[in-house]
């Protein structure tokens, strides 16, 4: 066994001391000022802001709502881009035409979306007037600033990236091995079942992982297709009006540490889960 050169070790260190400064500045020193700062309330003690969400219903109960609203979507991405990426596992024309497609809710952003479904989906957009002339709805359909808006707007703006995790793993997976299983009599049922899914299991709960928090940090769909001040109170309204309403930048700081709180903990779990389900090699990748 040969032993790095002091030349190629020297070229590690060079990239890795740029790569700790970016996480340092980006990640650790905001994270660290923002926790010292949720210390520092305006008025009461070091844990005031802390007390104070918890003991405030229309603070507390934001986590529930976000919740609600993220949990669900998330179910229901994973859900859907599972069976579907499984069929499109094949390299073909469809996938890569399918693939680009669905890009494009990823560069329209969560704005634009709830900009055109404020126009199909409002009372007075194109689904609710074709229903109505069609005699098969009477009356405007409420699917806008309510729980039921920011919802489909959480689907259509996380599905894409649900689906794309989901095929690059199942892409990953070697061929050969469902068709050896195949060869000794398993129906395509076992072949998903008992090679498929077992190394899809970890790839799975980091696409749930990075869904529930691109879902739980939801802002502007909750306030352009959702009831801000009601149904749809999330948590990150709350942070936003502390710092943007009251200048409470302390509460903010705690409010989004307790965002992160609650995010880690769901992560967490997800991915302690896993090995529940399936203990063996974290993939089956080609070659």
């Amino acid at each position: 066994m040969t032993s790095a050169s002091p030349s190629s070790f020297d070229r590690s260190l060079l990239l890795l001391v740029p790569a700790t400064l970016f996480m340092v500045v980006l990640f650790v020193y905001p994270f660290l000022y923002g926790l010292q700062l949720s210390f520092r309330p305006m008025e009461g003690d070091w844990l005031a802001n802390y007390t104070q969400f918890f003991t405030t219903d229309n603070l507390r109960d934001t986590v529930w709502t976000t919740l609600k609203l993220a949990i669900p979507a998330t179910v229901i991405n994973v859900g859907v881009a599972l069976p579907i990426a499984y069929q499109m596992r094949r390299s073909s024309r469809f996938q890569k035409l399918i693939t680009t497609l669905l890009v494009i809710p990823l560069t329209l952003g969560t704005v634009l979306i709830a900009e055109g479904m404020l126009g199909y989906f409002g009372p007075k957009g194109w689904l609710s007037q074709s229903l109505q002339w069609l005699h098969i709805y009477e009356g405007p359909i409420r699917l806008t600033h309510n729980y039921w808006g920011v919802l489909i707007s959480l689907v259509i703006s996380g599905f894409p990236f649900a689906f794309l995790l989901t095929l690059s793993y199942i892409t990953g997976i070697d061929p050969n091995l469902p068709r050896a299983a195949s060869t000794l009599g398993a129906t395509p049922w076992n072949q998903f079942r008992h090679i498929y899914l077992p190394l899809l299991i970890p790839g799975l709960a980091m696409a749930f992982a990075l869904s529930f928090v691109q879902a739980f940090s939801v802002f502007p769909s909750a306030v352009l297709l959702g009831s801000p001040a009601g149904a749809t109170r999330v948590i990150s309204i709350a942070a936003y009006e502390a710092a943007f309403e009251r200048y409470d930048y302390s509460m903010a700081s705690a409010v989004a540490m307790l965002m992160g709180v609650v995010q880690l903990f769901v992560v967490a779990a997800v991915l302690g889960a896993r090995g529940m389900f399936y203990r063996g090699p974290v993939s089956g990748g080609k070659g």
